[in-house]
């Protein structure tokens, strides 16, 4: 059995605890707690003696593109799918290598590299995908450079991005991700930044496809992630039932009650806003005018949202093959510094990355994100205090221990058998 004695443990949800002790059971969690009310050790117990444990971290807005260079839509769909996966092998190493036990996949290659995943072929995360990312001709997921007979072809192989156009259209687009094992939907309910023509404040579909969408995904118990930016498109996303607001640039107080009202969980992703802005030589002109429009209006609507007690999930919108740009897997971490910058504090950052993580997959949410009996064990463990500086969290270095359902795939020293530190 595995035992880990920990001078802080981080539970995900509730207060820290001195001198904590986790024991697993298999690939769950037998118990989390105080060193004082543990089970005793047993002689053929595997202890890690740590400074800092706490559950493994989830990304909710991620996704494998397996693209290097410039980012846009066009390179999205042009990057050929197998290169695309061949690279994304390593992007998931580099999630799990950061503390990254689960991600939320919204669009991208992640419905085959999921596959291979849990059938222990390759390292990585558990992945929870969307499959392509969905919205209408001349929108978000549009290559508007592109003929469009070629973006549309069925036979097309490239790209994480599906054009539907009215009811019918888009229930076959949704169904076309269930087939592939999607795990939630993605959709553009507004324009977006990196698409060229398109613009963030306008709402993409009707309200009359939104819904379809909505009501084809709940039938096999998906929920549906809903790129919004603009108040019209993040309105009628809610109105239609969307589950999630990824961005969530025209959160004002209006949305904010609708959003309660509802129960819609907010993944802000304001890693890409400064990735794009330190390095705005890697997207087009039209991307650099659309950011500088909407940023400090995002940064706002991340304040409003959490004051008006919105529920804010971690994510981070990163997903390329780039580790050495801040566009890269790797740098997913950042992200709970900017929730604190907002407000959150820094155990409120954890757990929009940990125990509030899980509901934004809806039904499809496993037992996961708590240091609690019965969750996955999905742990890792930090040389420094996340509480006192959240960037701990930002670095890899730091992540000094990583397990996935109970197995050790992280360690300094490692070289089998019984491991103290």
């Amino acid at each position: 059995m595995y035992r880990i004695h920990a001078g802080l443990l981080i539970p995900g949800r509730g207060e820290p605890v001195p001198n904590g002790v986790v024991l697993f059971e298999g690939d769950r969690i037998g118990y989390s707690g105080s060193a004082a009310a543990a089970p005793p050790p047993n002689p053929d117990d595997e202890i890690h003696e740590v400074d800092v444990v706490m559950p493994g971290l989830w990304d909710c807005h991620t996704h494998f593109t397996g693209l290097r260079g410039p980012v846009g839509t066009e390179q999205l769909m042009l990057n050929q799918a197998e290169v695309a996966v061949a690279r994304s092998v390593r992007d998931a190493q580099l999630a799990l290598d950061a503390g990254f036990t689960s991600v939320r996949e919204v669009g991208g290659y992640g419905v085959y590299l999921a596959r291979v995943i849990d059938e222990g072929t390759v390292p990585g995360p558990t992945v929870y995908p969307a499959g392509s990312v969905i919205s209408p001709t001349g929108g978000h997921s549009d290559a508007h450079g592109l003929p469009h007979a070629w973006v549309v072809d069925p036979q097309r192989r490239n790209g994480m991005l599906q054009v539907a156009d009215g009811v019918d259209d888009c229930l076959r687009a949704t169904r076309l991700q269930l087939r592939l094992g999607a795990r939630v939907i993605k959709v553009c309910a507004s324009g977006g930044v990196l698409s060229e023509l398109d613009h963030p404040a306008h709402q993409q579909f009707s309200d009359a496809e939104l819904r379809a969408i909505v009501e084809e995904a709940a039938r096999s118990d998906r929920v549906v992630a809903a790129h919004c930016h603009g108040k019209a498109g993040i309105m009628a996303a809610l109105r239609a039932g969307c589950r999630t607001i990824e961005h969530g640039t025209d959160v004002d107080e209006e949305v904010a009650a609708a959003m309660r009202e509802c129960g819609a969980i907010l993944v802000p992703t304001r890693t890409i806003y400064e990735a794009i802005l330190s390095r705005a030589d890697q997207v087009s002109p039209a991307a650099r005018r659309k950011l500088h429009e909407l940023q400090e209006r995002h940064r706002a609507a991340m304040a409003l949202a959490h004051g008006a007690g919105v529920r804010i999930a971690m994510g981070t919108d990163l997903g390329t093959s780039m580790p050495e740009t801040p566009f890269g897997w790797g740098h997913n971490g950042e992200e709970f510094g900017y929730l604190v910058a907002a407000g959150l504090s820094p155990l409120q950052a954890i757990a929009a990355g940990t125990a509030d993580a899980p509901a934004t997959l809806g039904p499809q949410a496993p037992l996961s994100g708590q240091l609690a009996k019965g969750y996955d064990a999905d742990v890792i463990a930090l040389a420094s205090d996340p509480l006192q500086d959240i960037s701990v969290l930002a670095r890899p270095d730091t992540v000094t221990h990583v397990w996935k359902a109970g197995t050790l795939v992280k360690c300094p020293n490692h070289t089998g058998g019984r491991l103290t530190r």
